[in-house]
Order: structure tokens, then sequence, then C-alpha cells
């Protein structure tokens, strides 16, 4: 049988490349590099992600987050630039049995519609998930335009993070289950929970360790546990009216720290356990209308 001699289109192993990192190196006759090529740049971009948002020092995150970025855009070039260059040098290659447009197609289909696919959706269920926050009803902790990782290693079967009071958590919403949702949480099952004035107790304790004044309405700082957070009540004119109720069991009561540009337990009730799904970590990337907010880069949320 005489072999079938092709020469390699540039261009073909430039763009494949370009679809699938690896994929030009397997038009090329290369199936080792494809693999160590593909894995490198899957395993940065998915998991590596994880690896710097969760178990990385906070003071590493951006730096480490930035390289890891850059690291996988550098893998990404460097698979076309070195598949077009193999592939000029190639004019009298001869193609291989398995070089096949049925066998490009498949390798295509379980490495992108599949194999990314099912890592990416591994990671956002169980390790960490990004959320852009589209209101401003955690401000001053979480401000409207932040983009934050939640860390989903919390509140579920064998995980070690169990809710507590004062966790900026992400659930989701009663009324519309398609919804996320962040607030902070106040009272745990069984807790009494009481919101009167710009004042909130629990368990008849109040949270509230010291209050100041400001032009648009008062900013108090809370506490439970040795933490402390910062919050925000507008005039007294414009405050819901007061709240005085038991957490019944397998729920948790939720506020925003914006207190009255909120929607939050006081008027959904209280939130299902099992509904709570992930808990705030920290800022990876903010903007608004004047641009980046630059010196929110690597906030941790408190």
């Amino acid at each position: 049988m005489q072999n079938i001699t092709r020469p390699r289109k540039p261009i073909f192993a430039l763009m494949m490349s370009l679809v699938l990192p690896g994929f030009g190196q397997l038009y090329n006759g290369e199936p080792n590099k494809a693999i160590w090529l593909f894995l490198g740049f899957a395993l940065l971009s998915i998991p590596g992600v994880a690896l710097v948002a969760l178990y990385l020092p906070n003071g590493w995150m951006m730096p480490a987050l930035i390289f890891s970025i850059l690291l996988t855009l550098a893998i990404w070039l460097y698979g076309m630039i070195d598949a077009w260059r193999h592939a000029r040098r190639q004019q009298d290659y001869v193609v291989q049995a398995w070089q096949t447009s049925g066998v490009y197609t498949l390798v295509f289909i379980l490495c992108n519609v599949l194999a990314m696919p099912l890592l990416m959706g591994y990671v956002r269920a169980h390790q960490v998930e990004s959320f852009r926050i589209p209101s401003a009803s955690m401000v001053p902790s979480v401000l409207q335009g932040d983009f934050i990782f939640a860390d989903k290693r919390y509140n579920c079967p064998g995980c070690k993070q169990r809710v507590r009071r004062g966790d900026i958590a992400i659930f989701t919403y009663p009324n519309n289950r398609t919804l996320y949702y962040i607030k902070r949480i106040i009272g745990l099952p069984g807790d009494r929970v009481q919101v009167s004035g710009d004042e909130v107790w629990v368990n008849g304790q109040s949270l509230t360790v010291r209050t100041t004044d400001t032009p648009s309405g008062v900013q108090v700082t809370e506490h439970d546990g040795g933490r402390q957070w910062q919050v925000i009540w507008a005039p007294v004119q414009q405050r819901p009216s007061e709240t005085d109720m038991t957490v019944p069991a397998g729920q948790v009561f939720m506020l925003g720290d914006n207190r009255d540009a909120t929607k939050d337990s006081r008027y959904f009730g209280t939130v299902p356990l099992q509904d709570v799904v992930g808990k705030a970590r920290q800022v990876w990337f903010s903007s608004n209308a004047d641009g980046v907010r630059w010196g929110r880069l690597g906030e941790v949320l408190k």
C-alpha cells in the first residue's frame, strides 16, 4: 500500500490550535505534544483559578491570578506558533492512518464539548465560582460592580465550613430560584432576631459596637464572635417597620449591609440552609462608570 504524502498547511495548523490548544500539533502528527499542551491549558485555566482563589494566602491572590492567566495565554500562543512553524517544515509529510476527519471531530468533541465543560462545571459546583454584584445592597462591604470569588466548599455534605453569623453568603433567592442573592447571615436556626431603628439584637444581645452619624444616614459597626463589619442605615423616616422573629429550624436570617437599600429576610423571610450555596471570599475585579476600581482588586471580604 502506497503512503499518502500531503504537505501540512500552516494556516490550518494555526487555526486548529486557535480553536483548541494542541489541536494543531495533532494535525502535524505530534499527539504527545498535543496532549501535554491541552492538559497544560485546561489545568491552568480552570483548576488553576480554583487553586489561586481558595488555597493561596489572600495577599497572593491577584499576583497569582494574573500569573496564571498570562501563563495560560502563553501556552495557547505557543501552541499556535509551534503548530504553524512545524507545519511549514513538513512539505513531504506522510499522513498517518489515524489522521482522518472523523478522528479530528471526535477529539474536538471530547476535549472542547465534553472535557472542558465537565471540568469547569465541577470546579464551579464544588470549588469556586465567580459572581458579578449588580446592586448596592451590600455596601460598604461589597460594592455594585464588584466581581467576587465565592467559596463553594461551604455548607455542603462533607464540607468543613459551616455557616456562621457574620458570613457573607450566596444563596438562591426564595421568590425566583433562577436568581442568586448575596447577604450577610445574621440569625442561625433557633436564634431570636430583633431589628429596631438602627440596631439589631440576636438572642437579646445587641450587635452594635459603635455608631457614626453621616450626611446620608448612620454607619454602624456590628460584631459577633470577635468578627466586625460595617453597615449603613438610612435616615429614620426611610426605615421599614420593626422585626422580631425566631429563626425556624433549618433556616437562616439574612440582612443586607446597606440596610435600607436591600430586600432581605425582613421582606422575603428566612432562607433554607440548603439554599446557601457559597461564601463570598474575595474581590478579583471591580469597576463602575468611572472605570476600574484598582484599590478593590484582591480585597478580602469580611
